[in-house]
């Protein structure tokens, strides 16, 4: 049975729509905190962030340890991620996958110029994550860095792809932006190293802060010096941002410094023994306050 025109000619916008639910249900299943966020980006927005955090989360879980639970031995992970890299690049330059999340990511990719200047050291920090188990992998300051540039600055930088595509800034403004974006995503990343040290350490292997042994209250409170002067480098470029990103971005640092307070606030002994958390009550207002902030501003 052939479609009718009507139909055919509505086919890939169907598709599309379908691309875009799986992405925010990606969301919905990860993280609560960052669907949060995304809700209160502009509708403009709201959609192309989440086509950037679902194509990331997928690609993390390769190497976070749902293809080696699926089986998959340090080689076969390799090739998975290989693939994921090739169709996802391949999805960028045509606009087309058959893979719902990289296809929603695409589109959103070519219409907000997010190139594989991007992309790649993203994949590129994920390649590092797939190692021997039973090896401990330590990153050393200049690991650590460019680890973290791929993982979490770039994802910021996507971001601001998406913020800025129909925004017009000076040379100046825009590089306070681009400094706020990586800053805030290395802000993020750090903080999350922190939380996550149980898991990091014993079920992944990995020591991202820098030591194969146990971080002390002296070396986490460095840490947390480091991640508060990264927030107020963000939290300067705010202003900058259009007004209808400016309260999802503040609402994720608030919940990010929440969360900073609470790890210097918490032992280093226990930090290894269980992952801290902002209440759900706590990120709603802090969600709040940072739409009446935003309210309050003029429009740019």
């Amino acid at each position: 049975m052939s479609p009718t025109n009507e139909a055919a000619d509505d086919s890939l916008g169907r598709f599309s729509r379908a691309a875009d639910t799986a992405s925010t249900d990606v969301i919905r299943t990860y993280s609560t905190s960052f669907g949060l966020a995304t809700r209160l980006l502009g509708p403009r927005h709201r959609q192309h962030v989440r086509n950037i955090y679902a194509m990331v989360r997928i690609a993390d879980e390769i190497v976070d340890g749902v293809a080696a639970q699926a089986g998959l031995d340090t080689s076969a992970q390799t090739e998975a991620l290989a693939s994921y890299v090739a169709e996802t690049h391949r999805s960028m330059r045509t606009g087309y996958s058959t893979d719902l999340v990289l296809h929603a990511f695409a589109r959103t990719a070519r219409e907000c110029g997010i190139g594989e200047d991007l992309t790649q050291p993203f994949f590129d920090s994920m390649s590092a994550d797939i190692a021997d188990p039973a090896d401990f992998a330590v990153y050393d300051a200049a690991a650590h860095e460019r680890y973290v540039y791929g993982s979490a600055e770039v994802v910021g930088l996507m971001c601001l792809r998406v913020f800025l595509r129909d925004a017009v800034r000076t040379e100046k403004e825009t590089a306070v932006l681009t400094h706020g974006a990586r800053q805030l995503g290395a802000a993020f990343q750090n903080v999350n190293f922190l939380r996550d040290l149980a898991d990091d350490t014993d079920r992944l292997q990995r020591g991202y802060l820098g030591d194969s042994g146990r971080l002390t209250d002296a070396d986490r409170d460095a840490w947390v010096r480091t991640v508060e002067a990264q927030l107020d480098d963000a939290r300067r470029s705010i202003p900058l941002l259009p007004k209808d990103a400016r309260a999802a971005v503040r609402s994720a640092l608030a919940l990010f410094a929440a969360l900073t307070r609470r790890v210097a606030r918490t032992p280093a002994s226990e930090l290894y023994r269980r992952r801290v958390r902002v209440p759900d009550p706590v990120k709603a207002l802090l969600a709040a306050r940072a739409v009446v902030v935003t309210a309050m501003e003029r429009d740019r």
